[in-house]
């Protein structure tokens, strides 16, 4: 069984049975099983169910976000902004565009086959293994479940061990709006479970977590030639310059940096800003951060920290940098923590440089470290300066500079004058550049990677023959000439209706 505890407040709750390791092949055979069905229905059947869950969810939004609440520890008012909103609207998003995005799509004919039609048709890969996190449990669970579904394939879903609760709680969602027995099945358990349902051989994984996670998985897959996404982690980087709006800025960095109390893999991790606004920056982001509620009430800003272990390594970031001549700005230094307590203070650090681990590393807590540069050159060089390249955002009045830094960024997302923008965005791919990713979902392609492009190319076959076609012989100077005509600067089109003549000929 999976205990379940509030971080928040230490009180346990119900227990989560876990799923055997010796029922992995079971799961797949259901999936298999209810896939045939569900693969069978058009786009806009499977739609109708996916109406039904959002109706659902918008009628118990009390409900979705206290146990998230208690799942995580995160405020109730971030739980409904930020993990249950993006959900209910990325349904709204698919009921509007998937059949336009996974319905058969007519592409052009090249001139050369000429009375021909061209198409391409997705088809479901078959069963989807899910493996989400616990930092935004809904959201990175459901995005990716109902992105397979809508493209006929079956899910297994692994949620995160730390946030059983919310795993539970998408079980009975998808029951209670009715979709299908065994199309969707939540598979509760630790990463002995989740290496058991990837030798199983999904058709697909869909990975969101460590990157040290996302190798070994993507190792594996690799040896069974499995396709994968990985969205993995990111050390965002936030470029504020001197004709920036301070004031918005400070707030966004606040906001980036400490929401979820910095478990986000697009969190503001790292803030570069102009020498010649450093200091007033700075004042604004102190006062700022100290004037942050935490705890448990619906009127605070920050919540808990959910997974004990992420403590530890934000504390060992923290205290390198400190060892190494950072200045903490705001909250409080490790050796003062309250190690009965999952909150941690958001902290503000002073005096970075770019070989500390705080700098380098992802830290995935509420912490924000502030480095200032002097010229637009160095900005973009500190802020690639990772390994990662998940989001990064750029702060300036000169829109014209703001997209030419934005530009020369490596990384899958960016914002300009705002943070964490884009992962908002259904209608637009969310992935990773670097150690932060392979693949990319949400959009078009969100849906897509989940199908099998097959093209296809139809003929009426009243021809006997295709000029390409044997025998060659008679046909190598009139193809040059039609094909000089056709691609080529000589545009004799006489001609080249002579050759295309004299090959039909030879091709009788």
């Amino acid at each position: 069984m999976l205990k379940t505890i509030n971080p928040a407040t230490g009180t346990e709750m119900k227990e989560i049975e876990e799923v055997s390791l010796s029922s992995t092949a079971r799961i797949y055979q259901q999936a298999e099983q209810a896939q045939k069905d569900w693969q069978g229905k058009s786009v806009s059947e499977r739609l109708a169910y996916f109406q039904s869950l959002r109706l659902l969810m918008a009628s118990k939004l009390d409900q979705l976000s206290t146990i998230i609440h208690a799942d995580t520890g995160k405020p109730k008012a971030e739980a409904l902004a930020t993990d249950i909103m993006p959900v209910i609207d990325y349904i709204q998003h698919i009921e509007k565009t998937a059949e336009a995005s996974l319905n058969r799509q007519s592409q052009s004919t090249p001139v050369l086959f000429w009375g021909k039609k061209s198409y391409i048709e997705y088809m479901a890969r078959g069963t989807v293994l899910i493996i989400s996190p616990w930092n935004y449990p809904l959201q990175l669970s459901l995005i990716p479940v109902l992105s397979a579904l809508a493209g006929g394939n079956a899910v297994v879903l692994k949620p995160s061990e730390v946030t059983p609760l919310t795993g539970r709680l998408i079980e009975l969602l998808f029951k209670e709006s009715r979709f299908p027995d065994q199309i969707v099945q939540v598979a509760q358990g630790g990463k002995e479970l989740g290496e058991a349902l990837i030798k199983e051989k999904p058709d697909y994984i869909f990975f969101t977590g460590s990157v040290k996670t996302g190798k070994i998985i993507q190792e594996q897959a690799a040896r069974d030639l499995i396709p994968t996404t990985l969205e993995l982690g990111g050390k965002d980087p936030m470029i504020v310059f001197e004709d920036a709006n301070l004031e918005r800025a400070a707030k966004a960095a606040v906001w980036g940096a400490f929401t979820n109390s910095g478990q986000v893999c697009m969190s503001t991790e790292r803030v570069y800003v102009q020498r010649s606004v450093y200091q007033t920056f700075v004042r604004k982001v102190q006062e700022l951060t100290m004037n942050l509620k935490q705890g448990t009430s619906i009127h605070d800003d920050l919540g808990s920290m959910t997974f004990p272990k992420q403590i530890q390594i934000v504390k060992e970031q923290v205290e390198d940098a400190l060892n190494k001549g950072a200045v903490l700005a705001a909250g409080d230094a490790p050796e003062n923590w309250d190690n009965d307590s999952m909150f941690i203070k958001p902290m503000v650090l002073l005096n970075v440089n770019q070989e500390m681990d705080i700098m380098k590393e992802e830290t995935f807590g509420p912490v924000m470290p502030i480095m200032p540069f002097d010229r637009e050159e160095e900005a973009i060089e500190l802020a690639n300066g990772t390994s990662y390249g998940l989001n990064a955002s750029v702060w300036s009045g000169d829109m014209e500079k703001a997209e030419r830094v934005v530009a020369s960024l490596v990384t899958g997302n960016a914002a300009i004058n705002d943070v964490m923008l884009t992962v908002m965005n259904p209608n637009l791919p969310f992935g990773g550049a670097k150690n932060s990713g392979i693949g990319r979902y949400h959009g078009e392609q969100g849906l897509r990677i989940f199908c099998h492009e097959k093209s296809v190319m139809t003929d009426s076959g009243k021809r006997n023959t295709e000029i390409q076609w044997f025998p060659y012989k008679g046909k190598y100077k009139p193809f040059k000439t039609l094909f000089q005509t056709m691609f080529g600067r000589n545009k004799n089109w006489k001609a080249a209706g002579q050759a295309y003549r004299e090959i039909m000929k030879a091709s009788k």
